[in-house]
């Protein structure tokens, strides 16, 4: 199985990654509300975000991604896109346990996530990766759920 590769600002592959969750999400178009910040995300935006965040990619071109942004409590994940070619290869999981590496390298003690109260397949396939829901949100404007809140504690190595 391939490395993943930690992307920078400068990048090529962003692009490649910015076309990758743009497809990878298309399917939640009329399926959630309120819609997908997907819709908002740039080249320059990921640009950005690869100063303060770590962009992480698999394969050339890109076939999986992944964001994850360090917060005071935990390593949030985002952004998660597999190509639609390259499913049921494992290449979530290896980017989970990333994750999951990544959280402990920086002593934060667990990953968190959110995804979409519509998307119960989503909520399942993290379950199965060891997530467990903590918490439900309401984008603002909303006066009911619209996002689970998932959690999975890193245990330190000895």
């Amino acid at each position: 199985m391939q490395a993943p590769e930690r992307l920078g600002p400068d990048a090529p592959q962003l692009a490649e990654v910015l076309a990758l969750i743009r497809d990878s999400f298309a399917y939640m178009e009329g399926r959630i509300d309120p819609p997908s910040s997907m819709h908002r995300l740039t080249l320059q935006g990921l640009r950005e975000q690869a100063q303060t965040a770590e962009i992480w990619g698999l394969g050339r071109p890109v076939r999986a991604c992944v964001v994850l942004t360090p917060k005071p409590e935990c390593l949030y994940l985002g952004k998660l896109a597999v190509a639609a070619a390259a499913r049921r290869q494992g290449l979530a999981r290896q980017l989970v346990d990333l994750a999951v590496a990544r959280a402990r390298v920086l002593g934060l003690p667990a990953v968190e996530l959110q995804v979409r109260v519509e998307l119960r397949e989503n909520q399942a396939a993290f379950s199965r990766l060891g997530f467990v829901e903590t918490g439900r949100t309401a984008h603002p404007g909303y006066d009911r759920p619209t996002s689970v809140t998932l959690r999975r504690p890193v245990t330190p190595r000895s």
